[in-house]
């Protein structure tokens, strides 16, 4: 409003110039909020926050299954430091949000995968650590929702690693791989298999992966079968774990789980 008013008192031509008083009463602040204005029409944090939300639209434009979590990975990645208060204060300011795969009855596509498929449904292998699936399943409980990121080795057919927690985070996934990576390194070389969802596409979970010289693998975009063994694996725990009876809290889902 601050700059209507100076165009308002500097009208020429054929317009009437509106006095400050007159156009700071009517648009409801005062003049020395005006003028204070003029001696520093923009602050650095104001050209900060503008630079910020400036990113936060182009990351989101790249990949609208981004939420502000993980934009402020995408922010830091490019060498800004902001808290995740601040740019979801600057998301929820423009609307930005993120799309999950169905929403009002629309179905959005998912991000675009960050590697090839290195599997395209051949889950054989031939010895431990050289295919790990990977994938996310959700309960309800009485509390809210779980979440449960686990780790499979193809090969031994067991889970070698998993996370739980009460948020759909990229540490969900981060924690699982870590897991598995402390329980059976080295694992150079291995090949980890996952859908396309954000949590997998991350910064922190793609570096990650590089430093224990893993082989990222994605498959496509809303097909199950490219990673029907670990669907299978989370159909087989929500038969007999998880959909047994209504589960009151999320402590019991987890021990259930866990044990």
């Amino acid at each position: 409003m601050y700059p209507l008013v100076t165009d308002l008192a500097q009208a020429k031509g054929a317009a009437i110039a509106v006095p400050v008083t007159v156009s700071c009463r009517v648009l409801g602040f005062s003049r020395q909020a005006y003028y204070k204005w003029r001696a520093n029409p923009l602050s650095q944090r104001d050209w900060d926050d503008a630079h910020l939300t400036n990113i936060a639209i182009d990351v989101h434009a790249a990949d609208a299954g981004l939420g502000y979590r993980l934009i402020t990975d995408e922010v830091t990645h490019a060498g800004i430091t902001a808290s995740q208060n601040r740019v979801h204060r600057l998301c929820k300011a423009q609307g930005i949000r993120a799309f999950h795969s169905v929403r009002n009855g629309k179905w959005r596509k998912p991000g675009p995968a960050v590697h090839d498929d290195l599997v395209e449904r051949n889950f054989r292998a031939e010895g431990p650590n050289q295919l790990w699936l990977t994938d996310i399943t959700e309960h309800r409980t009485g509390a809210g929702k779980l979440y449960l990121c686990a780790v499979k080795d193809q090969w031994a057919h067991r889970i070698v690693g998993y996370s739980i927690d009460t948020r759909r985070s990229k540490w969900i996934a981060v924690n699982a791989l870590r897991m598995a990576v402390q329980r059976h390194g080295p694992v150079a070389g291995c090949i980890v298999h996952s859908d396309r969802t954000s949590q997998f596409r991350s910064h922190t979970f793609q570096a990650e992966l590089e430093v224990h010289g893993l082989k990222g693998s994605m498959g496509r975009v809303a097909s199950s079968p490219d990673n029907a063994a670990m669907e299978s694996c989370f159909a087989l725990l929500q038969k007999n774990v998880l959909n047994r009876h209504p589960w009151t809290s999320r402590h019991a889902l987890r021990l259930a789980i866990i044990t």
